[in-house]
């Protein structure tokens, strides 16, 4: 086992098929760190043998040990309710409370980790995120410039410690806690001088469709699927088709495109 990984949390079936994508991804960079797919008991075995087929080393994690009273808080019917999503489509196997068992990363026998959500696709090796302090994330960009104050964990530099576990666990389920992004408003709370990476890191696929200019296909390291999934129906699919074929590519067995044959955002209407 190296002192590296990348790691990943896959929370039920859905993700698994994201997962599978991104570990090929990964695999076609020509990575020697270790890949690494936490899950949780909501994923059947028959999801998790195309992971460990793709070199994934299976860590099996619990849910956080939260209180009764900080899970009602972030049920996902009082969250979503609460904070209702008018950007787009959270997709219906989505389940807030899930997405802190991301914490357990800390937990991890590894020295420096590199997480990375399951819906993403790495393009271009990323091992140089290994030397980056603990925390760096990019901003939460795929609107506007307002977007740039809020990280996205989708992408995140980690140092395991069982300490720094310690100290997460006891700071997310103080009285009244309340994370309205859940991991995400946690962590850059836990956080609060997470050094902010390029977006070229965590692309987020709105990008494509609200600013194109900030879209460049030769210095793209992390694409990002963001809201719907590209393993999905969903009404954006016409709009996204070229990042859904991109997806499609890497979950299956056959060749992926060079990445400077794609279109640029846009042009594919014409």
């Amino acid at each position: 086992m190296t002192t590296r990984a990348f790691v990943t949390l896959v929370t039920n079936a859905d993700f698994a098929l994201g997962a599978a994508a991104l570990l090929r991804s990964l695999a076609l960079t020509g990575t020697t760190a270790d890949r690494v797919v936490m899950h949780t008991g909501g994923v059947p075995p028959s999801s998790l043998a195309p992971l460990a087929a793709r070199g994934a080393r299976l860590v099996k994690v619990d849910l956080l040990p939260t209180s009764a009273a900080f899970n009602a808080a972030h049920a996902k019917d009082r969250i979503h309710g609460l904070n209702p999503f008018t950007k787009g489509e959270k997709p219906p196997f989505h389940t807030p409370l899930d997405n802190f068992a991301k914490l357990r990363l800390w937990q991890l026998p590894y020295e420096r980790v590199v997480f990375l959500d399951a819906d993403t696709l790495v393009l271009r090796n990323i091992d140089r995120l290994f030397d980056y302090p603990e925390l760096c994330a990019a901003p939460n960009v795929y609107e506007g410039l307002a977007d740039f104050h809020r990280m996205n964990s989708g992408v995140l530099t980690a140092r395991p410690s069982e300490a720094t576990f310690d100290r997460l666990l006891a700071q997310l389920d103080a009285p009244n806690a309340f994370w309205k992004r859940t991991d995400q408003t946690f962590l850059q709370t836990a956080f609060p001088d997470w050094h902010g990476l390029p977006v070229i890191y965590n692309t987020l696929q709105y990008v494509w469709l609200n600013l194109p200019a900030l879209w460049d296909w030769s210095d793209l390291h992390v694409l990002h699927y963001q809201y719907e999934k590209p393993w999905q129906d969903h009404a954006k699919a016409d709009r996204l088709r070229p990042l859904i074929d991109l997806w499609r590519a890497h979950a299956g067995d056959g060749p992926v495109p060079d990445l400077a044959t794609l279109p640029a955002p846009g042009s594919h209407h014409a």
